[in-house]
């Protein structure tokens, strides 16, 4: 869903996952989780002001390295982002929360961007990407199946 505030629009996708939360919310918040949907190698320190290091590559030739701009244990990480790796800012914040019919409820909310056509376009492939990697996320933990073996990075 896009949505215009305030501050400016903003993505916002939702994706149910029948695994409990705990586990979910480790595949944010652990090296070994981030590898299992995300990243092919990761590194993180994970308290607010600690970094994330995403690998692209086994060696880690290829990488991204991001703030931890929030932790909570509980099921919060905001994860500082910068659009297409230039200088466009806009964080990804997620939540994980139990839901006791169905497994977890994840939430991805990034922006804010500006409304112009070039931030509205960088926000469209944004959240087409975003869409990709948390149904991987799904199906990684639900079927045990990594779409990244047929997509690769």
């Amino acid at each position: 869903m896009i949505t215009r505030e305030e501050d400016g629009v903003w993505i916002t996708l939702d994706e149910t996952i029948a695994v409990h939360h705990e586990d979910v919310f480790e595949c944010l918040t652990t090296a070994g989780g981030l590898t299992r949907w995300f990243a092919v190698t990761a590194e993180i320190d994970l308290r607010e002001g600690g970094l994330v290091v995403f690998g692209w590559d086994e060696r880690m030739s290829r990488k991204t390295t991001r703030a931890i701009l929030q932790f909570d244990p509980g099921g919060k990480i905001t994860w500082d982002w910068f659009v297409g790796g230039g200088d466009r800012h806009a964080p990804v914040y997620w939540t994980v929360e139990p839901n006791i019919e169905q497994g977890s409820r994840v939430t991805l909310r990034q922006g804010p961007f500006r409304a112009d056509a070039e931030s509205l376009l960088a926000l469209a492939d944004e959240a087409e990407t975003w869409r990709w990697h948390l149904c991987n996320l799904r199906t990684t933990l639900e079927a045990k199946f990594d779409m990244r073996k047929i997509k690769p990075l």
